[in-house]
């Protein structure tokens, strides 16, 4: 068994917002997923990091969601900015269990157990001191409450953490989320949100204990990174 992540599918498969609008690198970019889920096995677990639908709610993101559910393995899923067809995790699993969309979960205020692993994670958020306002500000606060009960719930295994948001990109540091990866030993965190001419911007490397990737889709070639072989060695993750 295998654990592998990719962020940002950002699927119209009604085709009212078709994403070859943003370059020829996301054209087509559906039939792209599917080749790129061929290295996942049944068993597999892809831990998906945000922005999956440009649905507006969960009726019209059916036709998305049936598209993740036929690709192979399970998947554990987490909320991105663009992902308003988010409603309550209770009202999402009961959706999911009622259109059948099997071995698919969500990240959210909980963990994750994989092997000896737990995976953690949340949205994310960015606030910049000069031009955020009161709202960034509090969207933030409860983010980062989110990621620690999510750390909290992963009790004492070593944990895998996934965002959507970056916590460093640039210039920019969320030092409240960089804390708490420092403060639980988070080996390695996974996230998304950045795409095209941000992507070379995009940090991938240590701080502190921490090493960071970026798994948007675009950035990955629309194929999932392996986080974990199956001897646990870890040898998807390096850079």
């Amino acid at each position: 068994m295998k654990l592998f992540t990719i962020g940002d599918l950002h699927l119209s498969m009604s085709g009212e917002k078709p994403m070859d609008r943003f370059g020829e690198v996301w054209r087509d970019h559906p039939r792209r997923l599917q080749e790129g889920f061929r290295k996942v096995g049944s068993e597999d677990l892809t831990v998906l990091c945000g922005d999956l639908s440009w649905a507006m709610n969960l009726r019209e993101a059916r036709d998305d969601f049936a598209f993740i559910n036929s690709l192979p393995g399970k998947k554990l899923i987490l909320k991105g900015n663009h992902d308003y067809w988010w409603s309550t995790a209770a009202r999402i699993s009961r959706f999911f269990e009622e259109e059948g969309f099997t071995g698919m979960q969500l990240l959210h205020n909980n963990a994750a157990v994989f092997d000896d692993y737990a995976l953690c994670g949340t949205r994310g958020w960015f606030f910049e001191e000069e031009k955020g306002t009161e709202h960034d500000r509090k969207m933030l606060a409860r983010e980062v409450l989110r990621l620690e009960a999510s750390l909290k719930a992963g009790g004492e295994r070593e944990k895998i953490v996934f965002l959507h948001y970056p916590p460093i990109y640039q210039n920019y540091r969320c030092e409240e989320i960089l804390q708490l990866l420092a403060q639980y030993q988070v080996r390695r965190c996974y996230y998304g949100h950045i795409h095209g001419r941000g992507c070379p911007g995009a940090y991938n490397g240590w701080v502190g204990p921490t090493q960071f990737r970026l798994v948007s889709a675009d950035w990955l070639h629309f194929e999932p990174l392996e986080v974990l072989s199956e001897d646990g060695d870890g040898s998807g993750q390096k850079i």
